[in-house]
């Protein structure tokens, strides 16, 4: 044999798997769970001081409202990021499942945790402000144009993340908090784009609030969007090389 040849390589070694490499699912859910109270804490929170500060200006209550939501997700994502993935939201963990970023099974987990902690952190919000701990929203949020701003909200949000995907924690977090600060503004609905946050808005009768009798249409708005993205990603790609 010729020592000078170069070795041969099996042509058929099987590619490595894609891993779940997460924490195990005890710690993904109090991650979850507190990522997602403290956004909620946040909106809610930040609703109320911006409308009683804002002297009846609702400009100003949305601005201080839109920036508190950004801060409040730079800031969880980066903590939660290595435990979790910093989901936050029952869409992108079916999103991330879809992807084989998460197994199917751990979903029901991380859903449960997800709203959950949205309804703790819209109580607490609420009893901070010397509110009722659970009343139910009279602010209509609902009709074809905010149905419709729902869905692209969505498709937005969820096209920055899977856009993000392997460029680190910090730029995911920087890119979803401007995405949902500029989607405050440019949409009809604020940009809810979260079932977990939709239905956990419906218990405070506030400036982030929206009536018990609208969140099925905001949920379903919200899941097409998941759906168009899911089909927009499974598109097949170009080869490595070609435009």
């Amino acid at each position: 044999m010729d020592a000078s040849a170069p070795p041969i390589r099996s042509r058929t070694a099987p590619e490595p798997a894609r891993r779940d490499t997460f924490a195990p699912l005890p710690r993904r859910a109090a991650a979850e769970f507190l990522g997602t109270a403290f956004l909620l804490a946040g909106i809610v929170g930040s609703g109320v001081a911006g409308e009683r500060l804002a002297g009846g200006n609702v400009a100003i209550a949305l601005l201080a409202s839109s920036i508190a939501t950004g801060g409040i997700l730079v800031a969880a994502i980066l903590a939660a990021a290595p435990i979790s993935g910093a989901h936050f939201n029952p869409l992108v963990t079916i999103a991330a499942a879809a992807r084989g970023e998460i197994g199917w099974g751990r979903v029901p987990g991380y859903v449960v945790a997800q709203f959950a902690g949205a309804v703790i952190g819209t109580v607490c919000a609420n009893v901070m402000f010397d509110r009722p701990a659970i009343e139910f929203s009279r602010h209509v949020r609902g009709g074809e144009g905010q149905w419709l701003a729902e869905a692209i909200a969505t498709v937005g949000l969820l096209l920055v993340i899977a856009g993000c995907k392997g460029r680190g924690a910090t730029v995911t977090a920087l890119a979803v908090a401007a995405y949902i600060v500029a989607a405050y503004w440019f949409t009809s609905s604020t940009s809810f784009a979260n079932p977990a946050v939709t239905f956990a808005r419906c218990l405070t009768d506030t400036f982030a609030g929206i009536r018990p009798v609208d969140v099925p249409g905001f949920v379903i708005a919200q899941s097409l969007g998941l759906l168009a993205v899911l089909v927009l990603t499974a598109l097949p790609r170009a080869p490595a090389g070609r435009p």
